[in-house]
């Protein structure tokens, strides 16, 4: 039975308060000592990514007489990872589970989505690209090197990826529970787009392969090259969405740190 609200759903007497967020579809939800976490039209992915515990526990998802899908998951306390944080075995556990289950790669599949291939990636990346930032040499220099380095990092063993495993999406709950949020930019594609990111920001170099090797992979050649490819690339992605923005302070953090990259 459809019904008009999200209050309408839960039975009792709840509160329910906006949990931020940019798209401002995140809720939370209070009654007594219970709480849930509410959003507003997530994707199916949802209860596959709940069933693998990789997500807080799918409590139940019901329909509005808009038509609008609202899930409810549990509410957990806890807290983001810190940068420091991120060198955990739990980390790189959790990254493997993710890029091994077949569950998550077959309901994107379903979901209608692709393996999503590094030419198009930076073809549409630099067709977004502002005039006034292209005439940054640094810049400039990263488009070509990209461009030379495509016949080099080809990969088709491909995995279901998050796109943005900064610290911030990290979960470690009270009972020691480690979750990964925000799924809206999931995507079939070679999983250096989530290794590589993950071990030039927060591991240091001479732990990489002792990371890896909790990860399960060996630290080849050919992954350094395509680690490389895709955090040049994230790395430019960054500094338009911040031009876009309006954040100057990171576009220019974003900027000097193309610099860095080796």
């Amino acid at each position: 039975m459809k019904v008009k609200t999200v209050k309408d759903m839960l039975d009792g007497d709840w509160q329910i308060f906006p949990a931020g967020g940019v798209t401002g579809q995140a809720f939370y939800a209070c009654h007594e000592n219970e709480r849930l976490f509410i959003k507003r039209n997530s994707s199916p992915f949802l209860a596959v990514l709940s069933a693998e515990g990789i997500v807080p526990k799918l409590i139940w998802t019901r329909r509005l007489e808009s038509g609008d899908t609202i899930t409810a998951q549990q509410w957990v306390s806890g807290r983001k990872l810190k940068s420091e944080d991120m060198k955990s075995e739990q980390v790189a556990k959790l990254l493997k589970k993710i890029h091994r289950s077949k569950p998550l790669l077959n309901m994107l599949r379903r979901l209608g989505k692709t393996p999503i291939l590094p030419e198009k990636m930076l073809e549409e990346l630099e067709s977004k690209f502002s005039p006034e930032l292209k005439q940054n040499v640094d810049i400039q220099n990263t488009f070509t090197l990209l461009k030379k380095m495509l016949p080099e990092i080809s990969y088709n063993n491909f995995s279901v990826c998050h796109g943005d495993v900064n610290h911030n999406n990290w979960i470690l709950t009270d009972q020691n529970e480690l979750y990964l949020i925000d799924w809206e930019g999931a995507l079939i594609a070679d999983p250096a787009i989530d290794i590589g990111p993950m071990l030039y920001w927060y591991i240091p170099k001479k732990d990489w392969e002792k990371w890896l090797s909790v990860y399960g992979m060996k630290l080849s050649p050919n992954l350094l090259k395509r680690m490389k490819w895709y955090v040049l690339y994230a790395t430019l992605y960054s500094i338009q969405f911040f031009q876009d923005k309006g954040n100057q302070f990171e576009c220019e953090f974003w900027i000097n740190y193309l610099q860095t990259i080796e």
